[in-house]
């Protein structure tokens, strides 16, 4: 199936990954759809060598660019800095450190142009016995069912999500990512929100790319601890889009939100320990979260 006078510029921001594989298999695909494109690689000053030197081999891939950037400016500023470098009507952007396994993934975006913005969503793989001791694994497992087409639907621009998404050059200018979000997390949520601000439609299908590295436990907890700081920070500006920010506001009763404090300062140590284990729970995951985010405030 052809689509000759689309042109799509393929984005790629990535940090501290090693992703050739990863474009060529994209390249390859949006080759065959015959389209006009380009894959535009950017790297936000990767602290490790060897990942950016192994990266220059996309070079050598036909319309495909490599950029290393002086200096870490965050996931947002890189992700404009990609739409400034683009040429094409429409901007296809991509996580790095994902896996494109469907040969139909390119296609099926040229089939669903219908909308400005169109979310294709993520999937969750990994050997189940392996990975049960992965915090990030069993989590992002257990909100799978949440993420199809068809429950994004229901609320598309709180459900607008960054990874995997196609959208129209003009609209991305029109809603640049906000660059004060210096590290990923929340800045895809904003962005949700803008676009609604905007009246710009965003429609959800199920075309996914799929999730199969996942950081250990340390690394996870902390990553989600500056997130929820992002999220505290930015609260006004993303009331209504965070299922966490609306479930601490609407807990009204003070004996509830002091007993909530309470047990974060007295057990949070405990509680992080435990999710740091080989024996992460979930239950303990989302109790850490909310004592976490509540007590900031």
């Amino acid at each position: 199936m052809e689509h000759k006078k689309i042109g799509i510029s393929i984005l790629i921001p990535t940090y501290n990954t090693v992703c050739t594989s990863f474009v060529k298999t994209v390249a390859e695909q949006a080759s065959k759809a015959g389209i006009d494109y380009e894959v535009i690689v950017a790297d936000d000053a990767s602290p490790d060598p060897s990942c950016i030197e192994q990266n220059r081999a996309i070079e050598s891939l036909p319309h495909c660019t490599f950029i290393v950037k002086d200096a870490n400016s965050g996931a947002a500023a890189t992700r404009n800095f990609l739409v400034r470098m683009s040429h094409y009507p429409w901007l296809l952007f991509l996580d790095s450190d994902m896996q494109l396994s469907d040969p139909q993934f390119i296609n099926r975006y040229l089939s669903n142009l219908s909308s400005p913005v169109i979310n294709g969503g993520i999937a969750i793989s990994g050997d189940a016995v392996k990975l049960k001791s992965n915090l990030r694994y069993r989590y992002e497992k257990a909100e799978e069912p949440r993420h199809t087409a068809e429950k994004r639907q229901q609320n598309p621009y709180q459900s607008f999500r960054s990874a995997n998404f196609l959208i129209k050059r003009e609209t991305m200018l029109q809603c640049p990512f906000d660059e004060r979000f210096k590290r990923s997390g929340y800045e895809d949520v904003l962005l949700g929100k803008q676009l609604c601000m905007a009246h710009i439609a965003i429609t959800h299908i199920d075309n996914p790319l799929t999730m199969t590295a996942y950081e250990d436990n340390d690394a996870y907890v902390a990553k989600i601890e500056y997130s929820l700081q992002t999220l505290h920070r930015f609260r006004a500006e993303l009331r209504g889009y965070s299922r966490l920010l609306t479930m601490a506001e609407r807990l009204h009763i003070n004996i509830i939100r002091c007993s909530i404090r309470l047990l974060q300062r007295c057990c949070g140590s405990i509680m992080r320990r435990q999710l740091c284990s080989s024996r992460p729970m979930l239950t303990v995951f989302k109790l850490y979260r909310l004592g976490y985010f509540m007590d900031l405030q």
